[in-house]
């Protein structure tokens, strides 16, 4: 590689940034939508103010998306891949105004070397995308009025065009990330936390900026406040019951604590997670010397204890990407600090060398391999499904997450149960319906027998659905199909299972035929496609 230098950092950024788009754009049109994904795309397709568990705007994007590639992995995938690409420029632009040119292209390489951002938030279809972007889109503009030198000593310049110009950017971008996701708390919090604890900064609170620009984005996040007064505020409900303790006697669970940090390791990789927590504490160290360290240290910290500690209480399962707002900010110091070691003289630029050369060779090559196998199912000899067998106990291949379920469109098609009007679809499980929805391209109506439909259960309106029939597929699902479907169906009757194939037949899902929706003798207030029915809203009073 050229020699890294101020004056070429920027355009060895672009590339860097051009060649892993096009990468990107490859695996995401030939790699199956994961679980999430696909439940998130009927949202696309189902246009609202604001959804269940998740502000609108990457479903407005993904709407675009789709108009203009059509209804494929690419075309629901695409916006989130070019937001990273221009995620991976504000951080280089970000990280220059705070440190060096050199330090924002290292940023931008161990952001990408990183698994948890480099394929998770870059290329899947999820609301991070755009709130990464316009975390940072916020925090380039926030740098301009607070941090860049000379911003702190003239008065005059507080009140100048160009600073109210940076105030109503700030809340624009806020505003745009407020509608990407609910994590932008703590870039609010972030900020005022670095206002408040720099003397030098606190004259920020007498002034009309952050104010106009929180104004701003209280009026952009209309639509999410306007979307939650009208459905009983479920999306505030549901988001915080995931800090609770449901109802549970409080007690402190130091597996899930451990966990989360152990999870947080392996998405991030360790040997990146490790010297990005470093800089966590360095940012600590030097907060009251250099401004710069200051700010990243607010804004990193908040999200990642808050996440970890919660887990102390909550079981937050494997969502370990939560704490991404946070060390992306640390991304910034680490730049700055290989940088530094790049620079130095003998075994420290040897180790970081090395280091940096492991890390683009494992990220690479991993990739590579796991998205070849997520297509192909090649790797059957000590491969995923052994690795989780060995440390879970299951005998699924996790990858088969990552394949579309296109043997059920096979067999809807071959029953002749695709283009039949009285024929519905249905599942036990919110993620499973998601798949459903996916392989069959949202041209059934689905519904979920679950207390715990999510976003699917405002887009359908189940009382149209009486007197159809329907199919619910299943994965070891009897147990709750018995229990919560059945009640609604004159009979159910378990046909012929489908066989998802990959290399060969590799998950077996059940398939039941259900004769005449109708609404259950018996009350079912737990579920809420029966207080739909019955005319009540699905949550709340």
């Amino acid at each position: 590689m050229k020699k890294l230098t101020e004056s070429n950092a920027s355009r060895l950024t672009i590339i860097l940034i051009v060649l892993t788009f096009l990468a990107r754009c490859f695996i995401a049109a030939y790699t199956g939508l994961g679980n999430g994904e696909s439940y998130y795309f009927r949202g696309s397709m189902h246009l609202d103010l604001s959804y269940f568990d998740q502000p609108p705007l990457f479903f407005w994007l993904g709407a675009i998306s789709i108009k203009l590639f059509g209804l494929t992995n690419f075309g629901i995938r695409f916006a989130s891949v070019l937001l990273f690409a221009g995620t991976s420029w504000l951080l280089f632009l970000v990280t220059k105004k705070l440190f060096t040119a050199k330090a924002g292209f290292w940023a931008v390489v161990v952001m990408n070397l990183s698994a948890v951002f480099t394929i998770a938030i870059a290329c899947w279809y999820q609301p991070d995308a755009p709130l990464m972007f316009f975390w940072l889109l916020a925090t380039l503009f926030i740098i301009q009025i607070m941090v860049e030198p000379g911003t702190e000593s003239s008065e005059s310049t507080r009140y100048s065009r160009r600073t109210w110009l940076l105030w109503l950017a700030v809340g624009v971008s806020m505003g745009l990330a407020t509608l990407s996701k609910y994590h932008v708390l703590f870039l609010f919090a972030g900020v005022f936390m670095f206002v408040a604890t720099n003397k030098n900064q606190r004259h920020w609170l007498r002034h009309p900026g952050p104010y106009i620009a929180i104004l701003i984005t209280i009026i952009m996040a209309m639509p999410i406040i306007w979307w939650n007064y009208n459905n009983n505020w479920v999306s505030f409900v549901f988001q915080g019951s995931r800090a609770g303790v449901n109802g549970e006697k409080f007690k402190l669970h130091f597996d899930w604590f451990f966990r989360s940090i152990g999870g947080q390791a392996a998405f991030l990789l360790p040997w990146i997670w490790f010297p990005t927590i470093r800089q966590l504490f360095i940012s600590y160290k030097k907060r009251n010397e250099v401004p710069a360290y200051s700010f990243i240290f607010w804004m990193s910290i908040l999200p990642i204890v808050f996440f970890t500690m919660v887990t102390l209480w909550s079981d937050l399962q494997y969502h370990f990407h939560w704490q991404a707002p946070g060390y992306m900010m640390l991304f910034i110091a680490l730049g700055f600090g290989i940088d530094q070691c790049l620079s130095a003289e003998g075994k420290i630029q040897r180790l970081t060398r090395r280091w940096l050369n492991f890390s683009i060779f494992f990220t690479v090559i991993t990739i590579g391999v796991l998205s070849l196998h997520m297509v192909t199912g090649f790797w059957t000899v000590y491969g995923p499904k052994w690795v989780v067998h060995h440390f879970h106990g299951d005998n699924l291949d996790p990858t088969i997450q990552g394949v579309d379920y296109t043997d059920i469109n096979t067999r809807f098609e071959k029953e002749g149960w695709l283009n039949n009007p009285n024929i519905f679809i249905g599942s036990a499980r919110w993620w499973l319906s998601g798949k459903i929805d996916w392989a069959l391209k949202g041209k059934k109506d689905v519904v979920v027998f679950d207390p715990d439909p999510r976003n699917l259960a405002f887009l359908v309106d189940p009382k149209t659905l009486i007197g159809k029939d329907c199919i619910i597929i299943g994965d070891q699902h009897s147990v709750y199909i018995e229990a919560n479907a059945r009640p609604f169906f004159e009979s159910i009757k378990q046909v012929g299972d489908v066989q998802v194939m990959r290399n060969g037949p590799e998950y077996t899902l059940q398939v039941y035929y259900c004769k005449n929706f109708q609404i259950p003798k018996t009350k079912r207030m737990d579920l809420p496609i029966y207080r739909q029915l019955i005319g009540l809203p699905p949550f709340g009073k």
